[in-house]
């Protein structure tokens, strides 16, 4: 999508064209060349049904506030392979009361093994109930998140085929949207949720997000076929180290593994930030296996196992939002939420578990002063930042300092790393300090500052 402009024309509101997906309580505004008047729009719009989107908005609905989704795509986006919620994750899915749904489907994860890639030799093992204990994980495939997500939403609450074009004003009504397809809404608030190439983030003044020298493979294999046993494995995390590489996988169900490869590149490809998934996709499933060649076989049967079309292939990239220079995270009635304003590599799990805090803590905040009105709305958004940026960029920073550390290729350091820094330095529980993080239910009242 070509950067978003901001029209100068007046806000003078026009619809040209009718939709069959209008949503009650959207109000697509339509005024004559003559005419000011208009009706009352949406309170809240959000753009983008992904993770961050789609917990926005169910946040707000317990907390009395509808909230129309604008999702691009003809449906949700079935697109990605597995993630990995740690428990701050799941503190936000049972605030919000889907975790349960989802506890039932996804295996809960019960240690860690690490090994180099030389041999497939174990360099330590850790178990989760003995070296952090509390801690939940277990890797979920994304669609069946946003499945569950979207079904505790009123049916009509996302507006598919919904592609924003341009934030075509601001006034003291609200924003108003156009859409490619010729509708304009008016909004007391937009919430931009479009993901790690947010066209409303280039709006707003953030710089795409940073290319950090990393590649990934990822996929998801399914033990599931008629007569089949299952996936074998243990519920373990199970890392593979090797020179300027690293892959690993995990079970993410009884019948499903989640793998992943991440490869240095010093070349950005095109298209940065987006996924590759095309008709060739046994053609990245090759190139992914070509990478383990001689690699532990229980890594590489998993990737064999595949199928062609379960095969992504990823940039790594990240935004760090240093003070001082970063944008501000909201503008006018418009504020930013997930991969939109924060993508971070993924090398902490970190990225969803953020995203969903961010939908609990601009909610608790949007709420009351949607409810209320007037000018306590910028306050909130203000006060989401303040509160949120103090997370966010410290574990944005961490988690591309532990990518570089983990992708070193110097034969002498991955020697210590093999040697000393994994096998007798490494303590999990220090490493997972980052997950005991609460960031609060939806009905705690928000911090006045």
């Amino acid at each position: 999508m070509a950067p978003l402009a901001t029209s100068t024309a007046p806000l003078q509101l026009c619809s040209h064209h009718s939709h069959p997906r209008r949503r009650r309580g959207t109000v697509e505004v339509a005024a004559s060349a003559s005419s000011s008047s208009s009706r009352r729009a949406e309170d809240v719009v959000i753009v983008g049904a992904g993770i961050a989107g789609l917990a926005t908005a169910l946040s707000l609905q317990r907390l009395g506030v509808r909230a129309t989704v604008l999702e691009q795509g003809p449906s949700l986006r079935a697109g990605g392979t597995s993630l990995t919620l740690f428990k701050n994750g799941w503190r936000v899915l049972d605030a919000i009361g889907v975790a349960d749904d989802l506890r039932a489907k996804y295996l809960r994860i019960q240690g860690m093994r690490m090994r180099s890639a030389a041999g497939g030799r174990d360099l330590r093992e850790f178990s989760f109930e003995e070296e952090a204990p509390g801690q939940e994980v277990r890797a979920v495939e994304r669609r069946a998140l946003l499945e569950t997500l979207a079904s505790k939403l009123p049916a009509d609450a996302i507006s598919y085929s919904s592609k924003l074009k341009s934030v075509a004003g601001q006034g003291a009504e609200g924003t108003v949207l156009e859409l490619e397809d010729g509708r304009r809404l008016l909004a007391k608030v937009v919430v931009g949720c479009d993901g790690v190439n947010s066209p409303l983030a280039r709006w707003m003044g953030f710089s795409e997000p940073r290319y950090v020298g990393h590649m990934a493979f990822r996929g998801l294999a399914d033990y599931g076929g008629i007569g089949a046993q299952g996936q074998p494995f243990e519920p373990k995390v199970n890392y593979i180290y090797g020179r300027g590489l690293r892959a690993g996988f995990v079970p993410v169900s009884a019948t499903k593994v989640y793998w992943f490869i991440c490869f240095n590149s010093s070349t950005p490809p095109p298209g940065l930030g987006k996924k590759t998934k095309t008709a060739a996709g046994a053609a990245l499933k090759r190139e992914a296996l070509e990478l383990v060649r001689g690699w532990p076989e229980d890594l590489v049967a998993v990737m064999r196992g595949t199928a062609d079309d379960a095969v992504v292939k990823t940039p790594l990239v990240d935004r760090w939002l240093w003070p001082g220079v970063a944008p501000r995270a909201s503008r006018g009635g418009v504020v930013l939420a997930g991969d939109a304003w924060h993508p971070m590599t993924p090398n902490l799990g970190q990225g969803a578990c953020c995203a969903l805090e961010d939908a609990v803590v601009l909610a608790r905040r949007l709420a009351p002063a949607v409810l209320a009105g007037g000018a306590v709305v910028g306050e909130a958004m203000r006060g989401y930042e303040r509160e949120r940026w103090g997370r966010v960029f410290p574990l944005t920073a961490r988690a591309g300092l532990v990518g570089k550390l983990v992708q070193w290729g110097n034969p002498a350091v991955c020697a210590a790393r093999d040697g000393v820094v994994i096998p007798r330095l490494v303590r999990l529980g220090p490493f997972l300090e980052h997950t005991n993080f609460d960031c609060g239910g939806l009905l705690e009242p928000a911090p006045m500052n």
